[in-house]
């Protein structure tokens, strides 16, 4: 049975700005996007076909005509977000793609020629780790250059892709080193992931391939006559790129010194460097631990306040057997579960952090995430004078928790 999204969660999803699309207000997003496009348009004889198709999709467009098979485990529900059976808020643009080419199929004639890139931008959601390069609703492009001819003529390959790759780079981030490493996708053929070096090293930019012959001939094109190229690319992180921007969460800050640099693609100029407060949590989870999971219920766990997170990050996992006798009587874990060493780094973008509100987030996110039967609260309800006796007894968290 599959896990359905609750009717307030699935509100919330629906009603987030999609910060690509100029109906929802000017953003420097729509700014790269249009660069990229007009990039790709002016060194190809080919239409653009922009579409911005609604974020519920059917579970069909978006695993079953892509290629994914039955088991993958992308499709269970800790990491996809289903609203019925049939129906979930895609995890990818690329679910756009099999309507988008069926519609071009309908319009041409499956028979007749076209060259056109379908560009389609929209938020995606997904579980994601939390740090300073991931968000779950991240926005992302699929760029699709669609190209139909004679069948004995030639079909794009991997001279085009190239090109492809060229032009994208040299308009997110002009003069940028860049390399490809061999990725696999359902959708594609000779997949590649394309990296740019930046003064922190390698970044990945995009996934791309040669669209593969089952995802053309299952939405009404000839493989024989027809060919394509396929390119994905997050728009958040091209953006940080293009404007030296080091932290994601920056682009849906409504602070005026933030929200007004966001309107160009000037180069970032700081507006905070407050130093980062640092919570370690020692707690007991279900076993295996698993980052992307964790950091999506952290994310539900503060709501709003997971603003102020900066990282997440898991330093160690140890078992029941591996631990000593001393720490399995204090941590009180069930063979199935671990002792998880948890690093919370606390810094709003843009304000500022009190060590009282540093131990509220801290034990919010261990209420969340701890699973044993021996409470440690960073803050206390001033009723209670001995938490270490609470503790032991294990009495229930802090009020502002309850």
């Amino acid at each position: 049975m599959t896990t359905l999204l609750s009717a307030s969660d699935l509100q919330a999803a629906l009603e987030l700005r999609d910060l690509s699309d100029p109906a929802a207000g000017p953003h420097a997003m729509q700014l790269l996007l249009d660069d990229v496009l007009t990039a790709l348009t002016g060194a190809w004889p080919c239409a653009l076909d922009m579409q911005r198709r609604r974020p519920l999709v059917s579970v069909e467009d978006n695993y079953d005509r892509l290629g994914y098979a039955p088991a993958d485990i992308t499709r269970d529900a800790r990491y996809s977000r289903y609203a019925t059976e049939t129906v979930m808020l895609r995890s990818h643009t690329s679910a756009g793609v099999p309507p988008a080419l069926r519609a071009l199929a309908g319009r041409a004639g499956k028979d007749q020629d076209v060259d056109v890139l379908l560009a389609l931008p929209g938020l995606c959601y997904r579980r994601d780790s939390i740090d300073r390069l991931h968000v779950g609703t991240p926005h992302q492009v699929d760029l699709w250059r669609v190209r139909t001819s004679g069948v004995d003529q030639r079909r794009q390959g991997t001279d085009d892709l190239r090109q492809m790759i060229e032009l994208l780079v040299g308009t997110v981030l002009p003069g940028a080193r860049w390399r490809t490493s061999p990725a696999a996708h359902s959708y594609t053929t000779h997949g590649l992931q394309v990296d740019v070096h930046t003064a922190a090293g390698w970044v990945e930019l995009a996934e791309c391939g040669r669209a593969a012959d089952h995802v053309l001939a299952r939405a009404g094109r000839d493989p024989r006559r027809c060919s394509g190229l396929a390119l994905g690319m997050g728009l958040d992180r091209a953006l940080m790129l293009r404007k030296g921007i080091d932290d994601i969460r920056l682009l849906r800050s409504p602070d005026p010194r933030v929200a007004t640099q966001l309107l160009d693609l000037a180069p970032w100029r700081p507006v905070s460097s407050q130093p980062p407060v640092r919570r370690d949590l020692s707690m007991v989870t279900d076993s295996p631990v698993d980052a992307e999971l964790l950091g999506d219920t952290v994310r539900t766990a503060l709501g709003p306040a997971a603003e102020d997170l900066e990282s997440v990050t898991i330093l160690s996992t140890t078992g029941d057997a591996d631990l000593p006798e001393s720490a399995r009587r204090r941590l009180g874990l069930s063979a199935d579960q671990v002792n998880v060493l948890l690093r919370l780094i606390l810094r709003p973008p843009t304000g500022t952090l009190t060590d009282q509100r540093a131990n509220q987030l801290r034990d919010q996110v261990y209420a969340a995430v701890h699973r044993g039967p021996r409470l440690e609260w960073a803050t206390r309800s001033p009723a209670r004078a001995h938490p270490a006796e609470d503790r032991d007894r294990g009495i229930r968290p802090p009020s502002y928790l309850v």
